[in-house]
């Protein structure tokens, strides 16, 4: 067989490229024969029902929600950062699932966590019955701004609900749920919190990205000099390094219905992966310079490296530890990394 010829190659590179920047940026509506929808618009919005009362979550998500669609394998959930931009979220997924292909195959779906109740930060405009969240208290599992009754884990809950249904999706094997930063910040809490991972009859597995602070499962932090984790030695200065959501004191939202010990026993049982970047240690794009996260580690990547440290070397946890080396604080480089494509759409 002959090698191809710089002609052919340049076709193919071409043809790529241009699938791609489809599948990622949004150009055009693409809908497959199978009717995957790649458009972060309007056409490719949905809805969970969450809470009680006609109270909605709105979603982007690459095939209906309530169609039965028995080609359905796995679910990708990504979780926006601090802006709530779930339609970069959205592309992000896409692109991952693109490039490992199985785009058909899997049923991506970003979430909003929208928010009007932040002053000239959180200005989002809200749909009828959308739900609506405090600017930051959606990142630690807090009430919705309408109600008290539901909080954010709840809606992710409900949104597991969805996908593990039978009737609709009855050879969905595999669901991660995936953030990035403030995202990221997201789903280790909800790894660590949720009540719904063993109930699915669903593999469910966590990808953590790249987050600024986590929530520590005991007062120890990591020492600066050498590693090792030892008492807080400024924690009388930083009252707060190991309340709630950077430890396990006060907690409030829906932790607070576990023990310590029930959290400490979930995460360390529960498959996480930390995805950082290697290059993630600048202190911008909402990096938390705050007391409580500055006695995690200096940068996000330090921050991330230690905490999987403590995991499985104190706690014995199975977790993993990835890391995109040429990436910064970007959540499309380190999504769309080749280490994380095997962990964001896993294969049968």
């Amino acid at each position: 067989m002959r090698p191809p010829t710089a002609r052919r190659l340049l076709l193919f590179c071409l043809a790529a490229t241009t699938a791609l920047l489809l599948v990622t940026d949004g150009l055009e509506p693409v809908r497959a024969q199978t009717g995957t929808c790649t458009a972060a618009g309007p056409e490719c919005l949905g809805w969970v029902a969450t809470g009680p009362g006609p109270q909605r979550l709105r979603v982007y998500r690459s095939h209906a929600l309530e169609q039965a669609n028995p080609g359905i394998r796995r679910a990708l959930i990504v979780v926006h950062g601090g802006g709530r931009n779930a339609d970069g979220m959205f592309r992000s997924g896409l692109a991952a699932a693109f490039l490992a292909g199985e785009l058909d195959a899997t049923l991506v779906v970003a979430p909003r966590f929208g928010s009007n109740q932040g002053g000239s930060e959180c200005r989002d405009q809200l749909a009828d019955g959308e739900i609506g969240w405090a600017c930051a208290g959606w990142r630690w599992g807090g009430p919705a701004a309408s109600s008290d009754r539901v909080t954010s884990f709840d809606a992710l809950d409900d949104t597991l609900k969805q996908l593990a249904r039978k009737d609709l999706f009855p050879n969905l094997r595999a669901i991660v749920v995936a953030g990035f930063s403030a995202g990221g910040q997201y789903v280790v809490r909800y790894a660590m919190a949720n009540r719904v991972h063993d109930a699915l009859g669903v593999r469910v597995s966590y990808v953590v990205g790249s987050p600024s602070s986590y929530a520590y499962p005991d007062a120890a932090r990591p020492d600066a000099q050498d590693g090792s984790f030892q008492p807080f030695i400024d924690a009388q200065n930083c009252t707060t390094y190991h309340r709630w959501p950077y430890g396990m004191q006060n907690r409030a939202g829906y932790a607070a219905a576990l023990t310590d010990d029930q959290l400490r026993s979930q995460l360390i049982a529960r498959p996480v992966t930390y995805l950082l970047g290697g290059l993630d240690t600048t202190p911008e794009f909402g990096f938390d310079a705050t007391c409580p996260a500055m006695a995690q580690g200096a940068s996000r990547l330090a921050r991330g490296q230690a905490f999987m440290k403590l995991m499985t070397e104190k706690y014995g946890a199975r977790h993993r530890l990835l890391v995109a080396r040429t990436c910064g604080h970007s959540g499309r480089c380190v999504f769309t990394d080749d280490v994380a494509l095997p962990v964001l759409i896993p294969k049968e």
